[in-house]
């Protein structure tokens, strides 16, 4: 039997084949620049080059790709072979340093909010030398960045490594004030838990909403759905656990660290979870994971979806980002330690999260805005669209201690006795979990709840960084001047503590009494939609902090605000044409056919019994019924006009609050009467598969 050691990373140019494959001089050389960030020397590349196709071409690899992650939100390649013309008429294998580290894609046909017009097409793509090689399929795909012609970053790759370069920076001012000269760098890692659904494809097929925009747009609530928390952590199905089986297969060649998989709270639902990685890593390593799913989806006849909320009235899917900080001594500066009120370099770290999410709880909003997140932000399965963060009673216990210059009594910890002997006993953590926090501590890190299942990790983790990297800054401003650093750094601690207090709450997120208080009495943010919170992107303290740890140009700003409003508009204007065309040509013509053979039955049973056969239910069936189809008729052509109005509007912000109050309200309310005739229509005439069979359909 094949052990997963034998094939775990064999399609990846990781360390142990640079190591056998590169000079010494060029391997060590290449680590310099991979692990500090030095410079990359073009002989050093062109070396690197020659052993990355030679390593390609002994799997079977024909071409190379530069693999980039543009604003589409999806990755993106363009694929070239290896050939080149010898002049005996044949072939030789060719692939230089120079195509290694520069490709030219077309950057005119990419999201790029007025960067690029159409006839300025040159764009480049820069390897990435700190995320390794890959092969998929024949192709040999080099992670890169992607820019434009004038230098903007028309990517979110980009923005990611500059982020975690400006932590890097700011975080290492703070550990030399500690006196640690040993440490090189500072990186954050992560590790994004992924939810999903599976259906099966033949019903998928059926269905032009699933079809055209990755969720139902119609449904009505199956008799039965997740109320009886049976399906979470229960037995995995043989059809799904041979999907598991072989995407953990396929994830494993690719070096990809999955570790975690069980059935999700939603029927059909599911999760996977890797081992952290360095972020920049851990972000290609999640979109080639979402690709991956949706591919080996389809060799077992299913189909995986990512959309945030696939089905109304079950959980829908989102993406834990469990975010950490680490030196490369491999030091976790998030890591409380036995004795956390006595360890003054985290105290400090932590404070500086805490106020990076209260400064910038706008940004973190924004960072997983999307149309698909706004339905599942703020139900009963995710956080709210208020940002708060989740500490625990021994942390919040130990800062309560601090501001109010009271000595701290560390709590003992509890042995957990279960009462059965056989049974191990085992030391209670120091805190609970949270699960309806948007931002909790969970021992060593922070889990960040608020992002789509869909979303890219990039997003979220560049304002994470960012917005810790400026409080660090704000710190090792005042410490590196202070005449005694001991004494300021005790007052930076307990201030910060004083005046971000707010933005920690250990309660329930789901209560809305929380959600009163946040913003009337503790004075946070709720942005509900992406149109209420994308335009404070470029709200001043926002542009000013982002622009001045040269993560964005204001200019690459503006341009993420114009995409996202845009990508928002688009997803929902397409959502509200499908359903139109669904309730005209499908759902309206199957109830009008089932009332057609309804009045027929009456006609039949009248004419054979005469007025002594009753047929009041009949009646009162195809009264109720033609009532919804003219009420369906009504608000399709409501939506239909509203599709027009909006589509005309030419200001993006204008378009995108249009969309909110205008287009989703007639959405729903032209949901609520199709999905009403659903429940009297007799099964066999409803043009596609209902909630009940797609959910629990795959055995």
């Amino acid at each position: 039997m094949e052990k997963v050691s034998d094939y775990f990373g064999s399609m990846v140019f990781d360390d142990r084949v640079m190591k056998a494959t590169l000079p010494a001089k060029v391997y060590a050389s290449l680590r310099k620049t991979i692990d500090e960030g030095q410079q990359l020397d073009i002989g050093v590349a062109n070396e690197v080059a020659t052993a990355m196709k030679d390593w390609a071409v002994s799997k079977g690899a024909t071409h190379y790709t530069h693999w980039f992650q543009p604003l589409t939100g999806i990755t993106a390649e363009k694929h070239d072979s290896f050939i080149s013309p010898s002049p005996d008429g044949g072939v030789i294998m060719e692939f230089s340093g120079k195509e290694l580290i520069k490709g030219e894609p077309d950057a005119s046909s990419f999201p790029s909010g007025g960067l690029r017009a159409t006839f300025e097409a040159r764009g480049y793509t820069a390897w990435d030398p700190t995320s390794y090689a890959f092969i998929k399929g024949k192709t040999l795909c080099i992670p890169t960045a992607f820019c434009s012609y004038g230098g903007e970053a028309l990517d979110k790759k980009t923005p990611l490594l500059r982020s975690m370069e400006a932590l890097n920076i700011q975080a290492m001012r703070i550990i030399k004030l500690f006196g640690n000269d040993t440490v090189k760098c500072v990186k954050t890692s992560v590790g994004p838990e992924q939810e999903y659904f599976l259906v099966d494809k033949e019903m998928y097929d059926k269905r032009r909403d699933l079809v055209y925009t990755g969720r139902t747009l119609f449904g009505a609530r199956p008799p039965k759905g997740q109320e009886m928390d049976d399906h979470y952590f229960g037995v995995i199905k043989p059809r799904v656990a041979a999907y598991m089986e072989d995407l953990n297969k396929e994830l494993w060649k690719l070096g990809i660290l999955a570790k975690t998989e069980h059935n999700e709270v939603a029927p059909a639902q599911h999760e996977l979870a890797p081992i952290y990685s360095t972020t920049n890593i851990a972000t290609d390593h999640n979109q080639l994971t979402m690709e991956i799913m949706q591919k080996v989806a389809a060799r077992h006849g299913l189909v995986c979806l990512l959309h945030e909320k696939p089905f109304a009235g079950v959980n829908g899917s989102g993406k834990h980002n469990n975010w950490s900080i680490s030196t490369d001594t491999g030091v976790n500066l998030l890591s409380p330690g036995e004795t956390p009120y006595e360890n003054a370099q985290f105290l400090l770290f932590l404070c500086a999260v805490i106020k990076a999410v209260d400064d910038y709880q706008d940004l973190l909003r924004i960072s997983v805005a999307t149309a698909g997140n706004d339905h599942r932000l703020g139900a009963n399965e995710a956080p709210p669209a208020v940002v708060s963060m989740f500490l625990g009673d021994e942390l919040s216990a130990v800062l309560d201690a601090i501001e109010n210059d009271a000595p701290y009594n560390a709590t003992e910890k509890t042995q957990m006795k279960l009462g059965v002997s056989v049974l191990p006993k085992f030391t209670r953590d120091t805190t609970d979990r949270n699960r309806t926090s948007p931002f909790a501590f969970t021992g060593n890190k922070f889990e960040f709840r608020m992002l789509g299942s869909s979303n890219s990790i990039a997003c979220a983790n560049i304002m994470l960084n960012a917005a810790v990297a400026e409080s660090l800054k704000q710190y090792a401003d005042v410490l590196e001047g202070a005449e005694n650093f001991r004494d300021e750094l005790q007052k930076l601690i307990k201030n910060t503590i004083k005046e971000h207090k707010r933005i920690i709450f250990n309660g329930n997120g789901y209560d809305e009494h929380w959600i009163k208080e946040a913003t009337e009495k503790r004075g946070l943010l709720n942005y509900k939609t992406t149109a209420d919170c994308v335009g404070h992107l470029l709200d001043e303290k926002n542009v000013k902090m982002l622009t001045s740890h040269k993560i964005f140009s204001e200019t690459e700003l503006k341009s993420r605000y114009e995409i996202t409003l845009e990508n928002y508009c688009k997803t929902v204007i397409i959502e509200a044409r499908t359903m139109c065309d669904m309730a005209r040509t499908e759902i309206a013509p199957a109830v009008e056919s089932y009332v057609a053979d309804i009045a027929k039955a009456v006609n039949l049973k009248q004419s054979v019994g005469g007025s002594t056969i009753p047929v009041s239910y009949e009646k009162s069936l195809i009264i109720k019924l033609s009532g919804l189809v003219e009420s369906m008729s009504m608000k399709t052509e409501e939506l239909e006009k509203a599709l027009i109005e909006v589509s005309e509007l030419g200001d993006i912000a204008e378009q995108s609050m249009a969309v909110k109050d205008e287009l989703l309200v007639k959405m729903g309310r032209l949901r609520a009467v199709c999905d009403e005739a659903e429940k009297i229509t007799a099964k066999k005439y409803w043009p596609f598969p209902r909630y009940g069979e797609l959910l629990f359909g795959v055995r």
